[in-house]
């Protein structure tokens, strides 16, 4: 077990509250969050919520959020997009079911690939970690090709490659080179500890 940290009730170590999250052991990472449905913000902040809630996961800083068109399936509402650093003592699978479960604590409702949603979390980056599972790829498949997901990424690590070792930077401006493709608006996400 890593200094600063203790065992859970799970018997996984836990983020030490008394601590600086910055200071905090772990792995850090980078959670996508989205939302086209109901109170948009509102979803944003009750997920950054549940992620600072979450024994094992200190939340360091979000993003701004970003306002875009929809990607995938273009017959729906706008998207709210943001990015969250964490660090995290909670293994790759573990953090996904954690993400899952506060994702149906939101309301989330399954409905068809690229459709509106209410809350959509996913783990863009552990660490530097490759991760190629059924259904649960790390880095995100598709993240170095969405604005609405590098643009909040780069807001927070704009020292980040892709795994390619473009710079993040460099993607951003190669998708988007006037800096306004997808993103209408940015406003900033604020989070209590």
């Amino acid at each position: 077990m890593t200094s600063g940290s203790r065992a859970g009730a799970s018997g996984s170590p836990e983020i030490d509250p008394t601590r600086p999250p910055e200071e905090s052991p772990g792995i850090r990472c980078f959670i996508g969050l989205g939302s086209n449905l109901g109170d948009r913000a509102s979803f944003l902040r009750g997920a950054v919520a549940g992620l600072v809630s979450t024994p094992g996961i200190a939340v360091l800083r979000t993003s701004s959020v970003y306002e875009s068109v929809p990607w995938g399936y273009l017959d729906q509402s706008a998207y709210l997009n943001a990015a969250v650093e964490i660090v995290t003592v909670l293994e790759p699978i573990q953090l996904l079911i954690t993400l899952q479960t506060i994702e149906s604590r939101l309301g989330r409702k399954k409905r068809f690939r690229w459709g509106p949603r209410e809350i959509d979390l996913d783990v863009l980056l552990y660490g530097d970690r490759l991760i190629r599972r059924r259904g649960f790829d790390v880095p995100h498949p598709s993240m170095f090709e969405r604005v609405f997901v590098l643009a909040p990424l780069a807001e927070l690590a704009p020292e980040l490659t892709t795994p390619d070792g473009e710079p993040l930077l460099d993607a951003l401006q190669r998708l988007d080179p006037n800096g306004e493709q997808t993103i209408i608006q940015a406003i900033p996400l604020t989070f209590d500890r």
